[in-house]
């Protein structure tokens, strides 16, 4: 395939295969979050603390290998390498899949007929096909990407009511992620990142629970839901939160969930 070297927005000599403009490339999130943060990071460099402080690594050049069109000739995922490297000819790992934000929810639907001291609740999970990772059936908690229009928030909500079928308004939402904000000292998102040492995914954490009627647990417990349109084939499971540890052991969103819960409960902050 044939490529040929461009300069993108932030002025990194980049080289692309064919059929990727300029244009689509500077209008990437991901790709322009993923140069601002590096170059944030590598600017860092200059206090005297930095490990890296005496022989700095700089960002001298990205290729970028292969990349996918989402519907409406949307640039979607794309793979690259990039030359990290000090005056010593000393390089960095730096491979990346880059495909931007996402968000994952944790539900959780408490029996209306339990007593005020009870710590009772349930937990809804998808069960749903990820081919990348060789299944039909992964068990997760609900989540989505966001979009380059919504909001965090915003993306969540519709998240919920897509996979979940339950209508919640942005303001019954509560960040877990920026609960257990870290100090700010870099341009890094408040997220979990469940892969740093190849993609850029971040995935930022919300929780939400609502009182039911108790013969609706086993009503949404089994439910098909998803948007059938766009490839969703989604059943849900609702499990005791007490068991979520090991229902959605294979998923880093939902351990990360419930981390930040149990953590944000014992400090009182929710």
């Amino acid at each position: 395939m044939a490529q040929r070297m461009l300069l993108t927005r932030f002025n990194v000599p980049t080289t692309v295969p064919e059929g990727l403009t300029k244009e689509k490339l500077d209008n990437f999130k991901p790709f322009n979050a993923w140069v601002e943060n590096l170059q944030c990071s590598v600017a860092g460099q200059t206090h005297a603390s930095h490990p890296f402080h005496k022989n700095p690594y700089h960002l001298r050049s990205v290729t970028i290998q292969s990349f996918d069109i989402f519907g409406g000739g949307r640039l979607g995922f794309v793979k690259l390498t990039a030359d990290v490297s000090n005056d010593a000819g000393e390089s960095l790992p730096a491979a990346a899949l880059l495909r931007g934000p996402s968000v994952a929810m944790l539900v959780m639907l408490i029996p209306d007929d339990i007593a005020p001291d009870s710590d009772e609740r349930y937990v809804v999970l998808t069960v749903q096909p990820r081919v990348p990772v060789g299944s039909l059936a992964f068990v997760e908690l609900p989540a989505g990407m966001v979009d380059d229009a919504g909001s965090f928030k915003g993306a969540a909500a519709k998240e919920i009511e897509e996979e979940l079928g339950l209508v919640i308004k942005e303001d019954q939402l509560t960040c877990l992620s920026d609960l257990a904000a870290p100090a700010e000292d870099d341009k890094l998102p408040r997220a979990m990142f469940p892969s740093a040492g190849g993609c850029d995914e971040h995935v930022t954490i919300y929780s939400h629970e609502r009182r039911i009627p108790r013969e609706q647990l086993k009503e949404r417990s089994g439910r098909l839901t998803g948007l059938r349109s766009e490839g969703e084939k989604i059943t849900l499971k609702v499990v005791p939160m007490k068991d979520l540890w090991k229902e959605g052991a294979r998923d880093a969103k939902a351990l990360a969930a419930l981390a930040l819960w149990e953590a944000a409960r014992r400090e009182k902050l929710i």
